[in-house]
């Protein structure tokens, strides 16, 4: 070997490493001593560093200690049977003060009201008897109770999709068995045909949501009219009565009203149609011939109609 290896092989020999590997409880002395010195030397310089942390501490604990013995002070001083006396008489006496201030205001009082009577009695007792007179004659009017009806139950019940319908069905509404139909007319144009048989009502107006036969011309009102069927009585040849279901017309209060047979009818108001009557609303240019299905037929089958108008009344009953 060359003395270049040996050397560094001695070196080796003598590294630290080395001794650690031979002596293990003294380098485990070493490293807690160190340790303790570095921790020495820190705590050292902290306190070098910042010596006035720790005085702001030792005043933070000074102000503590005084404050709690003035709390103490004044906790013991209150509960001492001298001051609670002493609290004591001196609400009494502010309870006192108030209560002459309040007994001397009250004759004030007392005195100027009987001052007052005293003028007024002495120099015009008429006007006096006057005032007193009226005072019991008049008498308080209560008002009654009234029984009438109010239409907020009609408004709640007879709503729909969220729009208050200004009409209600009465009670003899029907649907009837004859098939009656609206056949519209624009300027001798044929429109498409209606059927109306297959509810006891239909409602006429401008508004699409709830109207059953929309009207779109700006004359006509939201709810316009009604088309209703009821069941009325009538009276046959040989004298008895009978009852059959017919249709009406009534106008709801439109602005420019409804015509039957270019005649305007009163709102509000049933009106009987026949059939061939003609029909119009506002100033619309559409008309509406009411008809049923066997309109078509000579007027000469006028026993057959009697015949299903009894039909009718038998399945109603």
């Amino acid at each position: 070997r060359s003395p270049k290896r040996r050397s560094k092989a001695g070196r080796r020999s003598r590294s630290p490493r080395g001794r650690r590997s031979r002596s293990p409880h003294a380098a485990a002395v070493r490293v807690k001593q160190e340790r303790d010195d570095h921790c020495r030397r820190g705590n050292e310089e902290r306190k070098q560093r910042y010596p006035s942390e720790q005085e702001h501490r030792r005043e933070r604990s000074g102000d503590r200690d005084r404050h709690r013995d003035h709390s103490d002070r004044r906790k013991n001083s209150s509960e001492r049977p001298g001051a609670r006396g002493h609290e004591r008489e001196r609400d009494v006496q502010n309870i006192r003060e108030q209560q002459a201030e309040r007994e001397f205001y009250n004759e004030r009082r007392r005195e100027h009201r009987q001052n007052n009577e005293g003028s007024g009695g002495d120099q015009n007792p008429e006007l006096r008897q006057s005032d007193s007179k009226p005072k019991e004659k008049a008498p308080v009017n209560k008002e009654k109770p009234s029984f009438e009806l109010s239409g907020a139950l009609l408004e709640d019940t007879n709503t729909f999709r969220g729009v208050v319908i200004k009409y209600s069905e009465p009670p003899e509404a029907r649907i009837p068995k004859k098939r009656w139909r609206l056949y519209p007319f624009k300027n001798d144009e044929f429109l498409p045909v209606m059927y109306i048989h297959r509810q006891s009502a239909y409602l006429l107006g401008r508004h699409r949501r709830i109207a059953d036969i929309p009207i779109d011309h700006p004359s006509c009102s939201k709810q316009h009219a009604v088309f209703q069927y009821r069941l009325v009585e009538y009276t046959r040849a040989d004298g008895t009565v009978g009852r059959r279901v017919r249709p009406y017309i009534i106008d709801l209060g439109s602005g420019n009203g409804t015509f039957l047979n270019n005649q305007r009818i009163e709102p509000q108001r049933y009106y009987e149609l026949k059939e061939k009557d003609v029909l119009k609303f506002g100033f619309s240019s559409r008309e509406y011939v009411l008809l049923h299905e066997s309109s078509d037929k000579s007027e000469a089958n006028a026993k057959d109609d009697d015949d299903e108008e009894e039909k009718e009344e038998e399945s109603d009953s």
